[in-house]
């Protein structure tokens, strides 16, 4: 009897998985079907968009506040030191921005079928890993256009992006339990990425945060996607290994909102009916 109600639950837990899997495809299709839909370009959109992003911020940093002209990044070098920063940085703010509506926006859903509901902020998470692979297109077309050749070392690009992908997903679950009782949320929020974006060295160069105050410096260099960028740089610009604490720190930050978004998520959650 033991052995057939174990063998029963790890059957159903099968079944679950399948199912959650399939919705995720499902809801992921319909996202890159939608964000697309009636326009001209198309993806085409997903290369050109940061491609014309690095143009902009490459002529205003280069020539306003003088980055790329230090001996910390040549100049030669700042467009793609640019794009990788700002591709790397938009799979979090794109992600969490989509992840805090998610529960909201399918309410409809929640109240006609069951499914797990952490699904809906993971889709979007995994949204915005399909947009970054399209995305480096325009990295490598950068790459390309320096005469950089890439090495070895992107193996460790599965890496980076799923400790990305975890810290992501952690922090969208987080912030889709809390919109659900604090709609203020998905107001604050758009502020808290833009003041977020000035703090992480997307453009900065190391040289100019050094020349920061001391409380600058800490903001810069203590946010945890200040060590994703400092990841994919390694790897695209500097053609290097991660340094061992780099790839500590990112596994740190995923794990520990994994686990905190996780946790609150699931503390929650059997209350969002009652609030959608």
């Amino acid at each position: 009897m033991a052995i057939t109600s174990i063998t029963r639950t790890a059957t159903h837990a099968k079944s679950d998985m399948e199912k959650d899997l399939f919705i995720l495809q499902q809801l992921v299709t319909r996202d890159f079907k939608r964000k697309y839909r009636r326009s001209v370009l198309g993806i085409v959109w997903s290369v050109l968009n940061p491609l014309l992003m690095m143009a902009v911020m490459a002529l205003v940093f280069s020539t306003i506040f003088a980055q790329g002209r230090n001996g910390s990044v040549p100049p030669e070098l700042y467009p793609l030191y640019l794009i990788v920063g700002s591709v790397t940085f938009s799979v979090m703010s794109d992600s969490t921005s989509q992840a805090l509506m998610s529960i909201i926006d399918n309410a409809s859903l929640l109240k006609k079928v069951k499914v797990h509901r952490y699904v809906f902020p993971v889709q979007k998470t995994l949204f915005s890993l399909v947009n970054f692979g399209f995305s480096l297109v325009a990295v490598a077309l950068v790459m390309l256009w320096f005469h950089i050749l890439p090495t070895w070392h992107l193996i460790w690009l599965p890496v980076g992006l799923a400790l990305l992908m975890l810290f992501c997903m952690g922090l969208g679950l987080l912030l889709a339990a809390l919109t659900v009782f604090f709609r203020d949320i998905m107001h604050l929020w758009s502020v808290v990425v833009t003041a977020w974006t000035y703090f992480t060295p997307i453009f900065w160069t190391d040289d100019y945060i050094k020349a920061m105050p001391n409380v600058l410096q800490a903001l810069m260099y203590g946010n945890p996607m200040y060590n994703y960028l400092t990841f994919m740089r390694q790897i695209f610009l500097w053609q290097a290994n991660p340094e061992p604490v780099t790839v500590a720190l990112c596994a740190g930050w995923a794990a520990l909102m994994l686990i905190v978004g996780a946790a609150v998520f699931h503390r929650l959650e059997h209350k969002f009916i009652l609030y959608i």
